[in-house]
């Protein structure tokens, strides 16, 4: 089966290799692309999370930089890899910052491997529904890509929690009904709200990443964490919809073999191909092209 992993890190991050490593991964690109070819994976879509640059007062897309250097310029990374640019405003901009930035947003949408955009609410004090955000819900709209939110718990504990809450998806949902929105790691542990938030709105979507995190062989995940996997089983059969759902694995953040594992035994088996890989194609159409 091939697979699309729909939430991963391709980056340096601080603490990203100490990561990789309780994962018995190396958060290298070499070490990554090898997983993949191992796994059936054929492509995986990174968040950005820094700038490759500063400019005083705007607010400079997110991008990749695991392969040596920041990743803003097209076929820069592996092909395997595509990527959402990132997005770090919590102010309103300036009239003209406004306009630099969406200037640098656009230039990397208008690239074959900037698939969506990403936003961190929670790490940034600022709902999904602030009108901050408007500006690049209509870049999302002009250039049919997905918005990504981080959604539920967060790895800081000085993080807000009352930001990344799914529920706060809900109101961008209806004010932009014609962009898709992605709400990340299903927004555990509020798996009820996310489940409901999709339900609801035709546009919104989940990924199943960042459920866990660290080194476990699936058969000890699924033993520990029985309970977890049957409600989250349990509301994913309610919302009876396997066509809202995308695999994701947070990388470097977890096992790679061993998490695709603990994904395949909570989705049926007539659904896999789907939460795998065909959904992933439908809410970042750009990816077809990759492929």
């Amino acid at each position: 089966m091939k697979i699309i992993d729909a939430h991963m890190h391709f980056s340096d991050f601080p603490g990203f290799r100490e990561v990789a490593h309780a994962a018995k991964h190396e958060n290298t690109a070499e070490h990554l692309l090898r997983v993949f070819q191992e796994n059936g994976i054929v492509l995986g879509i990174a968040m950005g999370t820094r700038p490759e640059k500063e400019e005083p007062g705007v607010c400079l897309p997110g991008v990749i930089d695991l392969a040596g250097k920041f990743c803003a310029e097209p076929y820069s990374q592996p092909p395997q890899i595509a990527y959402c640019a990132g997005v770090d405003c919590t102010v309103p901009l300036e009239k003209h910052a406004l306009e630099r930035t969406l200037e640098e947003f656009e230039k990397l949408l208008h690239t074959p491997q900037c698939v969506g955009i990403k936003l961190y609410p929670g790490y940034n004090a600022v709902y999904p529904c602030d009108k901050v955000n408007f500006p690049f819900y209509e870049l999302a709209r002009k250039f049919d890509v997905p918005v990504v939110f981080h959604s539920g718990d967060t790895a800081s504990p000085r993080a807000l929690l009352k930001y990344a809450h799914p529920l706060a998806v809900d109101e961008v949902a209806v004010a932009f009904p014609d962009v898709r929105f992605v709400i990340a790691h299903y927004g555990s542990p509020w798996i009820v709200d996310a489940t409901e938030v999709a339900i609801k709105n035709d546009n919104v979507f989940l990924d199943l990443s960042g459920l866990a995190e660290g080194y476990f062989t699936t058969e000890e995940y699924c033993r520990k964490n029985h309970g977890y996997l049957e409600h989250l089983k349990t509301w994913m059969a309610y919302m009876d919809d396997y066509g809202k759902l995308m695999y994701g694995s947070d990388w470097p953040l977890i096992h790679i073999p061993s998490y695709i594992g603990v994904i395949r035994s909570i989705i049926p088996e007539e659904h896999q191909e789907k939460v795998f890989f065909a959904n992933a194609l439908r809410v970042f159409p750009k990816l077809n092209a990759l492929l």
